[in-house]
């Protein structure tokens, strides 16, 4: 019955039945891969302890899964352009992603575990634009961006940044840290199992350039990227938007990774109160994602960019030297951290509104894939090394530096909403 109701290949439109289909398994799907890269995340109190970890280790398990999930997302992502299918690669990421969960809480030191957060990245980096591809093609063209939109900022951000910090403490504290990473791993194995009994193969979509130029042979595929990305770069809202991505991606990293070992170490928190305060800023994402895009659709692009990214640097600030109640303390943060809703703007809708509807993709996987080889990668281990130096307050000074670094470059940047600018229009 299940099979049946299932739209067939070369039809024009998917039933709105299937559509919700895809958008609830899918939704699930990714908020729980996002739930297992943030699991270590929340459960560093109890591993560092237990695995005697430094903070430098700490920031390089963050790195090598920043790093595995950038190159997983573009090389792994043309290999499913290339041949058309998108299916077996969602399907193989989720069994893998779950596994490396599984195999996070049986390391027994940093290299076992550093190994499967890096396999983690890798498998869990391309599952996104593969799960936003089938979303697309299952939904009507009215709703395309509303399904990408609650995917990518709703599922992600409930499940894996305001649930997970809560569930994943409990199991700690209750059982074990080991035992919480094998729980988390259940969830993605149960979803590869509905998707493949409820998810069709999307109908092949037309080779792409990107995907011809992968036929050319490693040296010049490589040769024809590296020029693409510089004939973009020479658009000033790339370079900047490139900028703003290093920053703001580091400073999104650094925080998401310090700020619980700051809580449980200098602050004195019990972990059961750092889990609800870090699944309150959990919600930020979400929050910050629709208030900052309604915003620019109103204001401008710009004015939003500069004001969200000056505001994000209190986040840190407030929980460094902000000495009054709790509760007092998690509004501050909340308020703030809600200034990482810029980036729905700097890693999509300005790139694409730069360049026009048909270098668009192209861009924005280039301002994607510079943020997270750069200060996805460096960043975190900036930031240990500095812990390790100077005490954990370091990284978190640093975060709120890159954040206002990123709101001046943003000073820079030309406006692009179509609105205030004719010239985009009518482009």
């Amino acid at each position: 019955m299940a099979e049946a109701s299932m739209p067939q290949r070369g039809a024009v439109a998917a039933p709105r039945g299937y559509e919700l289909r895809v958008l609830l398994l899918l939704g699930l799907a990714f908020g729980f891969a996002y739930f297992d890269r943030m699991a270590m995340t929340f459960l560093s109190p109890f591993v560092v302890e237990d695995l005697s970890l430094s903070n430098t280790q700490v920031g390089a398990l963050g790195s090598g899964l920043s790093v595995t999930w950038a190159l997983g997302a573009y090389f792994i992502g043309r290999w499913s352009d290339a041949i058309g299918r998108r299916k077996p690669f969602l399907l193989a990421a989720m069994v893998i992603f779950s596994f490396c969960s599984v195999l996070s809480g049986l390391a027994a030191g940093f290299g076992t575990l550093f190994a499967s957060r890096v396999a983690m990245g890798a498998v869990e980096g391309p599952f996104l634009p593969i799960c936003l591809a089938i979303i697309i093609a299952a939904s009507a063209d009215s709703r395309k961006g509303l399904n990408v939109g609650i995917v990518q900022n709703g599922f992600g951000a409930l499940i894996g940044t305001a649930l997970a910090p809560i569930v994943l403490v409990w199991l700690a504290e209750t059982y074990s840290w080991r035992a919480a990473f094998y729980v988390s791993g259940i969830p993605g194995l149960v979803l590869a199992l509905l998707v493949w009994r409820f998810i069709h193969e999307p109908d092949a979509a037309p080779r792409t350039e990107a995907a011809s130029r992968s036929s050319l042979g490693f040296g010049k595929a490589v040769g024809s990227e590296m020029r693409i990305a510089g004939e973009l770069l020479r658009e000033r809202n790339i370079w900047i938007c490139s900028i703003i991505s290093c920053l703001m991606v580091g400073s999104l990293v650094i925080g998401s990774i310090f700020l619980p070992l700051f809580f449980t170490g200098p602050r004195g928190w019990p972990p059961s109160t750092m889990s609800w305060v870090m699944a309150v800023l959990g919600l930020c994402p979400g929050v910050g994602g629709v208030l900052v895009s309604w915003l620019s659709d109103r204001l401008g692009r710009k004015p939003p960019m500069i004001f969200f990214c000056f505001l994000a640097a209190i986040c840190p600030l407030a929980a460094l030297w902000f000495a009054g109640p709790i509760p007092a303390l998690t509004a501050i943060m909340f308020a703030s951290w809600i200034g990482i809703g810029v980036f729905p703007l700097f890693m999509g809708i300005i790139p694409a509104e730069s360049l026009g509807h048909a270098k668009a993709a192209t861009a924005m996987g280039l301002v994607v894939a510079i943020g997270e080889l750069s200060g996805g990668f460096l960043g975190p281990l900036a930031g240990g090394a500095l812990a390790d130096s100077f005490g954990l307050e370091a990284p978190l000074l640093v975060q709120a530096g890159l954040a206002v670094i990123a709101g001046f470059f943003a000073l820079g940047l030309r406006e692009t909403n179509p609105r205030l600018v004719p010239a985009v229009a009518a482009a």
